[in-house]
């Protein structure tokens, strides 16, 4: 699993025992994490899923009109930094 994998794994991991059970999807370029955020989850806990959050590149929250609530977060993976990474045209 790429370092991306883990990190939004272990980020899942850390919501999942706060109360917010996630889920983690892979991506070409990132992984990401996404949980349910009940419409009363108290002040302390939303410092917790911050703090947990924060580790990620990004991270937001999606809410709807009907007062359902998705929490996200985004990890970028590695860009390589040997080979030919900019592909035949690149000029260097």
């Amino acid at each position: 699993m790429p370092a991306s994998g883990v990190s939004a794994a272990a980020i899942a991991a850390r919501l999942s025992d706060i109360g917010l059970p996630a889920r983690v999807e892979e991506h070409d370029r990132y992984a990401s994490v996404q949980a349910e955020v009940p419409e009363s989850l108290p002040a302390d806990l939303w410092r917790e899923v911050l703090e947990v959050v924060a580790e990620a590149d990004r991270f937001g929250l999606l809410a709807t009109s009907l007062n359902d609530c998705t929490l996200w977060a985004v990890v970028h993976k590695a860009v390589p930094t040997t080979g030919d990474v900019g592909g035949p045209s690149h000029q260097r």
